[in-house]
């Protein structure tokens, strides 16, 4: 079973992650990520969704021409997880800010 992080694991996970904002209400972390062009958008969506796939952990997101919205928060513990702080870091190194 998939435990939520408590709060000093998630306070210490964030600090690590800076372009990531907390979403207290949902124990969620999002980010907005703005590329040059759909195609670029697209492609980094495309690199995420093979991530997610080995992972078995999928983010919950939106696309809107140069923009992908992101959002990180483990159903099954109900918040917060490592797979989303591992996913974050994954979506960080394609970005090229790890």
């Amino acid at each position: 079973m998939i435990e939520a992080l408590n709060e000093t694991d998630r306070t210490e996970a964030l600090a690590d992650l800076p372009e990531w904002d907390h979403d207290e209400a949902r124990d969620a972390i999002t980010r907005r990520i703005v590329f040059a062009d759909f195609i670029e958008a697209f492609g980094f969506m495309t690199q995420v969704a093979l991530i997610a796939e080995r992972m078995n952990h999928h983010p919950e997101w939106s696309n809107v021409y140069n923009r992908v919205d992101v959002l990180l928060t483990t159903h099954d513990a109900g918040g917060l997880s490592a797979r989303d702080i591992d996913m974050a870091q994954a979506i960080d190194a394609i970005v090229g800010e790890d």
